[in-house]
């Protein structure tokens, strides 16, 4: 028999899925009844250019336990999952994408999953359905991803999950532009799972997530959220140097030795390529770390609400006075 809960919130972050809305919540709702004594459906609606935010509206009107918050520009799907996930009331928070392609019908074994000993259950497809190139980009950001969270469950990673309401209480304060959910759960727990459901094709439209939005994302939790490319920059310039010393005893040796001396612009070339161009690199990594520091001193909002009642829970509250 599924397991049932006192109470259960569901985060969905919206844009541009107008026409799936109607289904996506008459889905929930069937399931949501079975399985949560109280629950409630959080839409963040992302600055949608569609007619998101009318529908969203309409079906609040028609259901008390849909809880609509329209954003005011664009921020990304981490950044609206934020904003619902500190608006959510019960224990419990479950988020999903909003184009069906996570069924709603799979909820019940997130739950079933969300043992004792356990605080994040992950639902990783069965399949994905993608296109090669965005399954590749896909791969490759929860492969960072593996490496700043340094947990094997991070290959597993995805926007369908269930987490207890507590953990927000670890990143209450984080107020940065760049936001990335999975990393911001393990600031609050280290006991993570993953489990194999259902993955279904994209209903309408093409994914919002392109393969260059891709990479973007995994070098955002790169330089946010870890400090290994400043690492990686060290051990390049350490070997680049090194490389330099043996080229310079390679040019000794041949000189005491041979009595000749290394013939040719191309490889004196070689040799200032090579160095100037670890030290771009390398003054581009501390760059972008310094881009980052710059933009947090400026206190850009991680979203700004425009429309939406998005009062936190009880001890989400206290965190904040506090």
């Amino acid at each position: 028999m599924p397991r049932r809960v006192p109470a259960l919130s569901v985060v969905v972050p919206v844009y541009n899925s107008a026409d799936l809305l109607p289904e996506l919540v008459a889905r929930l709702e069937s399931v949501l009844h079975a399985s949560a004594g109280e629950f409630e459906l959080v839409f963040v609606n992302d600055a949608s250019r569609d007619a998101s935010w009318d529908a969203l509206t309409a079906l609040s009107r028609r259901y008390s336990w849909i809880r609509p918050i329209d954003l005011m520009r664009n921020v990304g799907q981490h950044n609206a999952l934020l904003c619902g996930i500190r608006a959510a009331r019960h224990e419990l928070i479950v988020t999903l994408d909003d184009d069906l392609q996570n069924p709603p019908e799979e909820i019940p074994k997130l739950l079933d999953a969300l043992t004792d000993d356990v605080d994040v259950v992950y639902g990783a497809p069965e399949q994905e359905v993608h296109g090669r190139w965005r399954d590749v980009a896909s791969q490759a950001t929860k492969i960072v991803l593996q490496g700043a969270l340094g947990a094997e469950t991070a290959r597993m990673v995805g926007p369908f999950r269930i987490f207890r309401t507590a953990i927000r209480r670890a990143f209450a304060g984080y107020r940065g532009a760049f936001v990335n959910i999975d990393v911001l759960l393990t600031w609050g727990t280290t006991r993570f799972k993953a489990i194999r459901v259902r993955h279904d094709v994209r209903r309408s439209g093409p994914s919002n997530y392109t393969f260059w939005k891709l990479l973007t994302h995994s070098l955002n939790m790169l330089t946010g959220f870890t400090t290994a490319p400043l690492q990686w920059a060290s051990v390049l310039g350490f070997a680049v140097t090194l490389l330099g010393m043996l080229l310079f005893a390679y040019v000794l040796l041949r000189y005491f030795i041979q009595g000749a001396r290394v013939p040719g612009f191309a490889f004196l070339a070689s040799v200032i390529i090579i160095f100037s161009g670890t030290q771009l690199v390398t003054l581009g990594i501390i760059g972008e770390y310094l881009a980052r520091v710059h933009l947090r001193l400026m206190d850009r909002p991680s979203y700004t609400v425009k429309a939406g009642e998005t009062a936190a829970a009880p001890d989400q509250a206290r965190i904040t006075r506090t």
